[in-house]
């Protein structure tokens, strides 16, 4: 199995665009995915897949600092977008196969669960932050 391809501002970019035109119903937004959330039932995840990857390291490696420099929360639907700080630095995209939309997703894990969390990809809160 290959790994996805790593993407650059660039191409994230060029997908989150993309994405935010679409404005056609589709059941991959049946649940509103604007901030972070539990990967929704709701959600045909056949319909979806991975464009490419934010994971520039091995996770391990890779940092938990947050961005968020005008007071936002990790919950927030208005949280910027920056795939250098946690928890983008551990997504992939992905895109849904029928209307276009984009994806960033990662599994949350702890002690004893492991959560699918999904947010929908938003060229409006994109930010190229250097860590």
């Amino acid at each position: 199995m290959t790994s996805p391809a790593l993407l650059d501002f660039a191409a994230l970019t060029e997908l989150a665009s993309r994405s935010e035109a679409v404005t056609v119903a589709c059941a991959c937004n049946a649940t509103p995915t604007d901030g972070w959330q539990t990967l929704p039932l709701s959600m045909p995840e056949a319909q979806l897949h991975v464009a490419g990857t934010l994971a520039e390291q091995h996770q391990d490696d890779a940092t938990f600092a947050e961005y968020h420099p005008d007071g936002t929360r990790y919950w927030s639907a208005d949280a910027p977008i920056a795939p250098r700080y946690f928890p983008y630095n551990r997504c992939t995209v992905s895109e849904c196969t029928v209307c276009g939309r984009s994806y960033l997703r990662y599994v949350e894990g702890g002690g004893y669960f492991v959560d699918q969390r999904i947010r929908q990809l938003k060229a409006s809160l994109l930010v190229d932050a250097a860590l």
